[in-house]
């Protein structure tokens, strides 16, 4: 259907990557490979190439200097990393050598890395090709003297892909992203979701134009073209609804209940202390999961055990004696970490992640329990252990921690056995969960949902069966019912919380715990305020 000449609204599916909605015009933006550029001697070639791809690493530092988000640095971090390897532009310069103009020689040797990362099975490093493609493209457009596109604000942008520089350099008020390329668990998904920048995947969009009226809906994965009058007050009122309920999240300086008068905990997932910056304690009821990946991702050396101890005291400060939930390092899977998660895993997902990994390598996770009991002092802190599959790893956690806390304290140094958790993320400890010996549970819907459906969440042509079914819901009930039954907490901290049209059948669960993305705090807050019961 050519849209623009046609007036009848058309709806076009995607997956959702990043919640919310937004209606405006639509951009198509293009970012076309750029060849236009004459061939100099070899030496004159080699310095071009040089000089783009030192033009680039200053726009990425000057980029990275103007953010207050560790999300958004690390990404510009790993993409100056491999700007810095000699190894990614050596086959260019040695092309260039034989002869081969500066633009091309980048693209034949960029390009078969792309190609890789592509083909990947881990889904984390398909989504890293993004990466590559914003870096070839950058230094290509520095080669032919271009400037990057403006995006407005106001506009909804339809492209093959978004690299990371660019979205972050964009200006998204009221705006959102429909990219063909890209998955929830990509970078540009995590910032967009951060941002609350409504975001779908897996759309096609060759028929689509710049200038036609479009709505772009987050929450079911869908981008409506030419939107009738009914359609758009429909959207409009939601935007109102999604306005208000941001307004009412920010504003948050008390519990939240339902229309009943029951009380709910909500909770915020972060990675880091930036995100902390711009919230204030009152506004939540503490921090349902931190996140200690970005500790470990992205540098030449593990962090020690005063760095990290740091970054949680801090994390437990800024609380004001509300719960803080750690997670133990939750490498493997889609989080890999040089120098220590394993490279010959067949199935990452399947493999030597979370604890399984934690319990081999406990030179390490030794340091992070010690930085851990040693925080444990300084404010309400719970630890929680990922990927928790039988009772045994769970028992061999406690024990360390507890030799941890008995070794600090030998030494003279302050240290306290804080409570221990487990993520519930697995299927056989879903089941059995009253075979564990937990202070608390987290359920973690996302690895949750794609094991008990055997299906990856960044697989497009399986996105129906990547969403909750009653499978899940029933191992949640469970999980919720157990814990009730125990006395002990269960919140789930997975995208399922974040998700506002879920709210109401986790609810209905019994679920009275949860943790979501700052940016979600307010469309959460304002559906468990809108829930009366079981229908």
């Amino acid at each position: 259907m050519d849209h623009r000449t046609s007036r009848a609204p058309h709806r076009i599916e995607g997956r959702p990557a990043a919640p919310g909605i937004a209606v405006g015009p639509l951009l198509r933006l293009v970012t076309a490979k750029s060849v236009a550029r004459k061939s100099r001697s070899k030496a004159s070639e080699q310095q071009a190439l040089v000089d783009a791809i030192e033009t680039s690493r200053l726009d990425l530092t000057v980029l990275a200097g103007k953010l207050k988000d560790e999300d958004a640095e690390a990404i510009l971090a790993f993409q100056i990393a491999l700007l810095d390897d000699e190894n990614l532009a050596a086959p260019a310069f040695a092309l260039i050598a034989g002869g081969e103009a500066a633009n091309r020689a980048w693209l034949a040797a960029i390009d078969p890395e792309i190609a890789t990362y592509d083909q990947a099975d881990d889904p984390y490093f398909r989504a890293r090709a993004s990466d590559l493609r914003d870096l070839r493209d950058r230094v290509l457009r520095r080669l032919a003297g271009e400037v990057d596109q403006a995006v407005p604000s106001g506009v909804i942008v339809a492209a093959e892909d978004m690299p990371p520089s660019v979205f972050l350099a964009t200006e998204w008020r009221d705006g959102g992203l429909v990219l063909r390329r890209g998955s929830p668990s990509s970078h540009v998904a995590i910032l967009a979701r951060s941002r609350g920048v409504p975001m779908i995947v897996g759309v096609d969009i060759d028929h689509l134009e710049s200038g036609v009226d479009a709505v772009l809906d987050g929450d079911k994965g869908a981008l409506i073209i030419n939107p009738n009058a009914a359609l758009r007050a429909n959207y409009h009122r939601r935007l109102v609804e999604q306005a208000a309920a941001r307004q009412s999240g920010s504003a948050f300086s008390g519990p939240v209940s339902t229309a009943s008068g029951e009380q709910v905990q909500l909770m915020i997932n972060v990675t880091g202390l930036a995100e902390l910056k711009q919230m204030n304690p009152s506004q939540v009821d503490g921090i349902g999961l931190m996140r200690t990946e970005f500790l470990f991702q992205e540098r030449e050396a593990l962090p020690t055990e005063e760095e990290q101890y740091q970054v949680y005291r801090q994390m437990a400060e800024w609380a004001a004696g509300k719960p803080v939930t750690i997670r133990t390092l939750d490498a493997g899977g889609d989080k890999p970490i040089a120098g220590l998660t394993e490279a010959g895993d067949l199935n990452p997902f399947l493999g030597v992640r979370g604890v399984r990994l934690s319990l081999k390598r406990l030179d390490v996770f030794r340091v992070q329990l010690r930085a851990l009991a040693r925080a444990a002092v300084t404010g309400n802190l719970k630890v929680m252990i990922p990927m928790v599959t039988v009772p045994e790893e769970l028992d061999r956690c406690r024990d360390l921690f507890r030799s941890v806390v008995g070794e600090l304290n030998d030494q003279g140094g302050a240290a306290a056995m804080p409570p221990i958790g487990m993520m519930v993320e697995v299927p056989a400890a879903a089941i059995a969960v009253e075979d564990f010996n937990a202070d608390f549970y987290s359920i973690g819907s996302n690895d949750l949902i794609q094991y008990v459906m055997a299906t990856s969440r960044d697989e497009p042509q399986l996105a129906d069966l990547a969403r909750p079914s009653r499978a899940v819901f029933q191992l949640i009930a469970h999980v919720v019912d157990h814990a009730r039954r125990r006395g002990r907490e269960a919140s789930l901290c997975g995208d399922l919380a974040g998700d506002p049209q879920q709210v109401a059948s986790l609810l209905d669960q019994g679920l009275r715990s949860f943790s979501v993305a700052p940016g979600a705090l307010g469309p959460v807050r304002g559906a468990i305020s809108r829930y009366s019961g079981k229908a």
